[in-house]
């Protein structure tokens, strides 16, 4: 019988460190009561210690010692401790039984290995973080065990998943988010800043890729920079139009990838910060793709309670 009655369980990845204070109910399950952000693994200006003292100093006042749960880069090889990739296809169990298991100051720390899997063609990848917020879509609904789902993570490198039978099976990254942060701020492409979003301009690069015949992308690219010269767009609508370029590539290649048979799924699950998740199901849409949105904070408490659950569990 565990004695704990509150759990910290942290998503802490290359750019943010995302805290939940969870309440433990009679069945192990975590009941989130409290949130609270930090510096990322790439960000912390002294000490992962530091950092993490920090941000969950008022929880501990209150509430002691509590067990830590962890995934994300900060159990990569840019992080603190590093924990192994597992390699598909994986369960809840099998990462909870992978759990790299340290102390600190009094804290029983448990840090969830990443994922590795290997293409048909030989390619390996490897994911870390996302598996919390995929077991917790699994446990959402029983029916997510299943048969075989399709699910999508987009972010700085997207993630296409495949789930069979309750099992992540294998999945593809794609640096959708990295390449228009890059192409954002490091090309002649973006030279207005600007946060306005346009919808019918974003539909606009999305059907350009979406519907490319060739695939081909480098020239596309360029197309930010001519409509712009052609007034066809203006400054402020150029990072739109990028981003629905590159989303379209992206699902156009998971489309027609040879890990899996597109068409006889029934939909595609986003899960994923709620405006980029919202990119993603327009674009779908131009393709009529059925597409649902899922939370990714309720997710990834969902995820921890599975992790929390087999760590504590009889």
């Amino acid at each position: 019988m565990i004695k704990h009655t509150h759990v910290i369980a942290i998503d802490w990845g290359t750019s943010h460190l995302k805290a939940h204070l969870c309440q433990v109910n009679d069945d192990l399950s975590l009941t989130a009561i409290g949130f609270k952000q930090g510096s990322g693994v790439s960000k912390v200006e002294d000490s992962f210690e530091q950092e993490l003292s920090r941000c969950i100093f008022d929880w501990v006042g209150q509430y002691g010692k509590l067990p830590i749960l962890m995934a994300g880069q900060i159990g990569s090889s840019i992080g603190w401790h590093q924990a192994p990739y597992l390699p598909c296809p994986a369960s809840a169990s099998l990462l909870a039984n992978d759990s790299l298991k340290f102390n600190f100051e009094h804290h029983q720390v448990y840090i969830v290995p990443g994922l590795s899997c290997q293409h048909h063609d030989g390619n390996q990848d490897v994911m870390r973080s996302e598996e919390i917020q995929i077991l917790g879509w699994l446990e959402s609904d029983s029916r997510h065990k299943v048969g075989e789902h399709l699910l999508c993570l987009p972010g700085t490198h997207t993630k296409w998943v495949l789930v069979q039978n309750g099992n992540i099976t294998l999945f593809k990254s794609a640096m959708t988010g990295e390449l228009f942060d890059i192409l954002s701020n490091h090309s002649i492409l973006i030279q207005d800043k600007s946060s306005q979003f346009n919808q019918p301009v974003f539909d606009k690069g999305a059907r350009y890729t979406l519907q490319s015949n060739t695939g081909n992308f480098t020239h596309g690219l360029f197309t930010v920079r001519s409509k712009q010269l052609f007034s066809e767009i203006t400054a402020q609508e150029a990072p739109a139009y990028l981003s629905g370029l590159l989303i379209g590539s992206d699902i156009r290649a998971a489309i027609n990838a040879d890990e899996w048979q597109f068409d006889t799924f029934t939909q595609v699950e986003i899960i994923g910060a709620s405006h980029l998740a919202d990119c993603y199901k327009s674009a779908f849409a131009i393709e009529n793709v059925s597409a649902n949105v899922c939370s990714i904070n309720e997710l990834t408490v969902l995820g921890f309670s599975m992790i929390h659950q087999e760590l504590y569990g009889e």
